[in-house]
């Protein structure tokens, strides 16, 4: 196993705003976004304690990455974690965990994801690209959102 990714970002918006936005359809959706034409991304989420959410996305309906999620702690605002099982477009798959925790910082939140079991070096890196991209992408919905 190689060590946990943690990626962390102050967002412009209290932790409430943050997680409620978060755990949002809207949000969940704008997270694994890309602002790719024809990026695919679809979830659905029974958000409670040992529910599943289930996020389908990617390029194209051929080369589409599935992520089901069980919530493991929902702690409103403060922190979620996740047993994740990640499926890849090859067929392969892995598990592991992701942590998200939104902490306040003078009106603002210091959101952070620790996702730790990832298999490779490899994989570890391919997270650390996208991560900031959610971070962006949840950002603009909490704008729009005002």
């Amino acid at each position: 196993m190689t060590d946990e990714l943690r990626i962390d970002r102050v967002i412009d918006a209290p932790p409430e705003i943050v997680f409620d936005t978060f755990t949002a359809e809207d949000g969940r959706l704008a997270f694994y976004g890309q602002d790719e034409p024809g990026w695919i991304v679809e979830s659905h989420c029974d958000q409670r304690v040992g529910g599943v959410w289930t996020i389908t996305f990617g390029p194209s309906r051929g080369r589409l990455y599935h992520h089901r999620h069980i919530f493991e702690v929902i702690d409103r605002p403060r922190r979620i974690v996740l047993a994740t099982t990640e499926r890849r477009p090859d067929g392969s798959s892995f598990d592991f965990s992701i942590e998200l925790t939104f902490q306040a910082q003078a009106g603002k939140t210091l959101m952070t994801v620790i996702q730790s079991g990832l298999p490779t070096a490899g994989l570890r890196a391919e997270h650390a690209r996208g991560v900031p991209t959610g971070f962006a992408r949840l950002e603009r919905a909490i704008r729009s959102s005002r």
